[in-house]
């Protein structure tokens, strides 16, 4: 029926879950040489003492395929706004899904060489929290057109 400001608020969820393919969740330095944990592979490259240092990252596919999951998740509850009672559900599904994966984000970022004591978290450790907020915000949005629908059928 209609669907309005909860399509921008899932739309900016699906980018910021889609922008954590792209940006490191925590990056480790350990003698001069900087570890991100990525999904991608690539290699890590510094000056140690005169001499060059190249380390590989491995891709790291538990990670890399839930959150393609998460982000087609959110996109497609998009099109779910003939059902707002679904699209609803839906959306609180996702969202225990988000803290599920970045609970487990989590657990691979302590596979860093040295642990995570001394890292610092990169911009795609806050994309999840953000992408949570734009859903809850999609909610609002949601029960909002909800609201509207009733009153507009009381009318008739």
């Amino acid at each position: 029926m209609h669907q309005r400001i909860q399509t921008i608020w899932l739309s900016l969820a699906t980018i910021a879950l889609s922008l954590m393919l792209f940006f490191p969740l925590v990056v480790k330095k350990l003698s001069g040489v900087s570890f991100p944990l990525l999904y991608t592979k690539g290699y890590v490259s510094s000056w140690d003492a005169g001499e060059f240092i190249a380390i590989s990252i491995k891709p790291i596919y538990p990670l890399f395929i839930p959150n393609i999951a998460l982000a087609l998740i959110c996109f497609l509850n998009i099109f779910n706004y003939k059902k707002r009672s679904f699209q609803k559900r839906f959306a609180i599904v996702s969202i225990i899904l988000i803290v599920g994966f970045a609970f487990w984000c989590s657990i691979y970022a302590k596979e860093l060489p040295g642990g995570v004591k001394g890292a610092s978290f990169g911009i795609g450790a806050y994309l999840p929290a953000a992408a949570i907020l734009f859903i809850v915000l999609g909610i609002f949005g949601i029960n909002k057109d909800e609201r509207l629908i009733r009153s507009a059928e009381r009318l008739r």
